[in-house]
């Protein structure tokens, strides 16, 4: 069997019995501690940055689909003004694979609600035959969607907000005023029965949105039944939104226009983006803050040894083997940093994710608790890089050896 002379070094250097009074055990323990906060901070910052962005994502596109076409004279205004006819085929824009997975029309006018001596805003929302009842199913508080289209014209869903300022509850019924189309001044009256209760913490969402058949819409507008306000999108892959959207604006007759959820929530979108900065400063901090306080463990080790290192110049060992002594001790002081770390890394995600202990305003962050998500290949990429930084900026101060002359340091005992 080989003897590993640098491996058998750095071995004898970590007991305890050697080092414990020596100034670089001190000094090994605080880079180690850098490394565990190091990389315990990057993995929470990643996991909360990358679970912010998703769960607002979701949630825009629940509710709005990942992209609509409407008319141009309904861009400015959530109230669906004009209509047009129900028979897009946006398949046929494809001749390869589609990227669409479903698309239903739709329509929205405005209204209040009444329960009791209390009234409420709304934008009712009505629907078609092919919405999703599943997009939503995360978001349900209280009761079930129903198919509408399925004699459930009369059934709506609210929101937990609207619900608590009218005080209602799955099951019962309201009463909703909406403005006659027509040249009488008395409004339209219908009664609708509220079959479920969501709740997004997402405001623009919660404050006055609530679903129903569009055939609704249609009767108090006087449409036809063939006659829609807009079309929801949703996409197999929302990475390609802008492209899809482009290539479904082209498609369209001169009067409808497709607008991304990125268009649609521009200023939301704009300040998710920034988290990605954040974490790359995040990053780059802790990395410099831990690796800085390896390379300063490493440089006190060799001169805490320059005898030692003068000995074994003395004996004849080469330069690279007495470097490599020092950088074993310094990658296994990383990597118990490295350790430590995604342990407490990972245990702050699988406990969040469980109890969702961090809670946040949702007036502000649109999420009533900090959505966490972390992939293996994240995990594995931030340990990769945090290596191969340390393992360049170690040896640097090993190259120190070469200047360390034996009979300078073997003079005195």
């Amino acid at each position: 069997m080989i003897l590993n002379l640098p491996l058998f070094f750095a071995k004898r250097m970590r007991q305890p019995v050697l080092n414990k009074d020596s100034v670089s055990h001190q000094i090994i323990n605080i880079a180690t501690i850098a490394v565990t906060l190091g990389i315990t901070t990057i993995l929470i910052a990643v996991a909360t940055g990358r679970g912010l962005q998703k769960e607002i994502r979701k949630k825009t596109a629940a509710f709005n689909g990942h992209l609509v076409v409407m008319p141009f004279e309904n861009n400015s205004s959530k109230i669906s003004l004009l209509s047009f006819k129900n028979n897009l085929d946006f398949s046929s824009i494809w001749k390869t694979e589609n990227p669409i997975i479903y698309s239903y029309g739709f329509a929205i006018k405005a209204g209040m609600l009444k329960a009791g001596e209390e009234f409420e805003g709304i934008l009712f929302k009505g629907v078609d035959s092919n919405f999703e009842s599943s997009e939503l199913s995360d978001f349900m508080r209280e009761g079930e969607i129903p198919n509408w289209g399925e004699n459930n014209s009369d059934k709506i869903v609210i929101s937990q907000r609207i619900a608590d300022r009218l005080e209602l509850h799955a099951g019962e019924t309201v009463e909703a005023y909406f403005q006659n189309s027509t040249t009488q001044r008395l409004p339209n009256k219908r009664k609708f029965t509220v079959s479920g209760i969501f709740s997004t913490g997402f405001p623009d969402i919660d404050k006055n949105l609530i679903l129903g058949d569009l055939n609704q819409i249609q009767r108090l507008n006087r449409w036809g039944n063939d006659q829609i306000g807009g079309y929801q999108i949703f996409l197999k892959e929302p990475n390609q939104i802008e492209n899809i959207t482009e290539e479904i604006y082209q498609y369209l007759p001169p009067e409808l226009d497709a607008q991304s959820l990125n268009d649609q929530y521009s200023s939301i979108f704009q300040w998710i983006s920034l988290f990605d900065f954040n974490i790359l400063i995040i990053m780059i901090i802790m990395l410099l803050v831990g690796v800085i306080n390896m390379a300063t463990a490493l440089l006190v080790l060799i001169l805490e040894r320059s005898r030692m290192v003068g000995l074994l110049k003395a004996l004849g060992a080469p330069h690279r083997m007495i470097q490599n002594i020092f950088l074993y001790n310094g990658i296994v002081i990383m990597s118990k940093g490295l350790l430590i770390g995604n342990i407490l890394g990972l245990l702050f995600y699988f406990t969040q994710q469980q109890w969702g202990w961090i809670q946040l305003d949702p007036e502000t962050y649109f999420v009533d608790k900090a959505p966490v998500i972390l992939t293996f290949y994240e995990i594995f990429a931030v340990n990769l890089i945090f290596l191969l930084i340390s393992a360049l900026l170690l040896w640097l101060p090993s190259r120190i050896i070469i200047s360390i002359t034996p009979a300078k340091v073997l003079r005195f005992r």
